[in-house]
Parts: structure tokens; C-alpha cells; sequence
């Protein structure tokens, strides 16, 4: 058994649930593959039990999956792993913002809580600059995850399951890839989940409301810029592994009004990336070998 303190329920459920809180539902579970598939289950067996608002978090997440199929794992309580039940009034046709918009809510939330320089990596990366102090790795330099966010559709619900995982207070020898990090790793200033929790739901509730208010408009909603200006990816040179195996490289220049990545390529065409794996490149990336 981990030696890590468990969330305290009673007290997160008091702060956060209705009236008292945004959410309409929230289950701490001790154990689960991921919190993902098992939300996504819930909502096709028990559409019901699963309003929007509600929230599933497992204390530790045993088979948690990312984009592409990548697994993803963590030692017990040593990260906080949510899953959010979305049900967008505007539609299928916005959910291309919601791995975003779930990205601005992370960023913020480990902004004001942990104290770290957190960014937001098109589409559902959240990483942040370590610079020297960690060795530099072709892609990613000085930066390291810290977050990740899935989001799945289940269309005949209609609803969105929004997966977010962060690393909060794993050391080095338990990070799964040489490109993650922790928060206490980054120099966070607070590891404490219950807290980090917190911050998320309030920081998600609120980009989620102005974005309802204008029916899915992000743009109406000015929170195209608020991802724009925490998103690292903008202004970089860019590799994206398209669908289908295709690669593009170019300069991301924009947000699309639908949360599209814009590229500009060697030739000047711009290109409009709904889906794809972003590397950034350096100088020194593109030319080595």
C-alpha cells in the first residue's frame, strides 16, 4: 500500500458538490484501469447517473491510456487522474475545443496552486520548462509533461468524457517516459492533490461556462485568445505525424475559430491540422545527422 496520504472525500465532496460546488456527481474510487474507459462504460450503461458535471477520480489508475493508444501509468496517489462528463448544449461540431479548453483550465489550475510556469502544447500536453536543470531531448529541450488530457466522444449519449492526469509528486525513477516530469519534480511550491483538485474544477467550471454562454463560440467567448496566449506550441517550428502516417513541417501560426492548429509550410501554404502528433522542432533538431 502506498505510503502517499489519500484524497480527503468527505471534505472534497463538501467543497465541490452542488450546492456548495459545480459538480453533480463526484466518485473517488480506490483503484481503476482508467478513468476514462471506465466513465465512458458508465455513460453507455447508465446515461443517467452520468450528468454533466460529474466527476470520476481514481486514487490509483492502472491501464490509463493517451492520444494514439500510448499507455500511461502511475505509482498509487502519486498523481491525480480525473475523468470529466461533458454534455455540450453547442454539439458535436465544438468538441474539437474541449481537449483545449480542458488544457487552459489545467494550466491555470497548476499555475495558482503548485507555482509552476505550466504551458499548454497543442492540442492536450501540458508541459513545463525545466530548462537547464534537466538534460535536453530531441523534441522537447529543456521541457517536460506534467499533464496530459484525452477527451472521447460518446455521441450516442451525446456526451464527452474529458480525461485529465497530472504528475504530481512521483520521483524521477518512477516516471514512465524521459520526457515527463512531476510537479514536485519542476519545483512545485504544492503537491497536495486534494488542493490541485480543487483548483481544477474551479478553473474548468469557469472557462466552461463563458464557452456555454456563447453557445460553443470560443472565439465570442475570448477564449480562443486565453488558449493562444498559454499555448507554446504558436510561433514554433512545427512536425506534425498526420493521420495516415503523413508528415508536415512548418511554422504553427494560429488557432483556427474550430481550435485548429494552423501550419504554414517551407512553401507558404497554410495548413489546417484538426488532428495530428505536434513535435516541436529547434534549430538543432531539424538539422542534426
Amino acid at each position: 500500500m502506498s505510503t502517499r496520504p489519500p484524497l480527503e472525500v468527505d471534505t472534497l465532496r463538501e467543497l465541490l458538490l452542488a450546492p456548495a460546488g459545480p459538480l453533480a456527481r463526484l466518485e473517488v474510487v480506490a483503484e481503476t484501469g482508467s478513468t476514462n474507459d471506465a466513465v465512458v462504460a458508465g455513460l453507455r450503461t447508465e446515461p443517467a447517473a452520468w450528468p454533466h458535471g460529474s466527476v470520476l477520480v481514481a486514487e490509483h489508475q492502472t491501464a490509463g491510456h493517451g492520444r494514439a493508444g500510448r499507455t500511461w501509468q502511475t505509482p498509487a496517489r502519486s498523481a491525480l487522474t480525473a475523468t470529466f462528463v461533458a454534455r455540450p448544449r453547442s454539439g458535436p461540431a465544438t468538441y474539437g475545443w474541449l481537449p483545449l479548453l480542458a488544457g487552459l483550465g489545467t494550466v491555470r489550475a497548476l499555475r495558482a496552486t503548485a507555482g509552476v510556469p505550466a504551458v499548454l502544447k497543442w492540442p492536450n500536453d501540458v508541459l513545463v520548462d525545466l530548462g537547464d536543470a534537466v538534460g535536453q531531448l530531441a523534441g522537447w529541450g529543456g521541457t517536460r509533461k506534467v499533464a496530459g488530457v484525452l477527451a472521447q466522444a460518446v455521441p450516442e449519449v451525446p456526451a464527452v468524457a474529458v480525461g485529465i492526469g497530472v504528475n504530481v509528486d512521483q520521483r524521477a525513477d518512477e516516471l514512465p517516459v524521459p520526457w515527463a516530469t512531476s510537479l514536485a519534480l519542476a519545483g512545485a511550491r504544492s503537491a497536495d492533490r486534494g488542493c490541485l483538485l480543487v483548483a481544477l474544477v474551479t478553473a474548468l467550471d469557469e472557462v466552461a461556462r463563458r464557452w456555454s454562454e456563447h453557445d460553443g463560440d470560443a472565439v465570442a467567448a475570448g477564449l480562443l485568445d486565453e488558449v493562444a496566449s498559454v499555448c507554446s506550441t504558436l510561433g514554433r517550428r512545427v512536425r506534425v505525424e498526420l493521420p495516415g502516417g503523413a508528415d508536415l513541417v512548418g511554422t504553427a501560426t494560429a488557432l483556427a475559430p474550430d481550435g485548429a492548429l494552423v501550419v504554414q509550410d517551407t512553401d507558404g501554404a497554410a495548413h489546417h491540422v484538426l488532428a495530428g502528433d505536434v513535435t516541436h522542432v529547434r534549430v538543432t533538431d531539424a538539422t542534426a545527422g
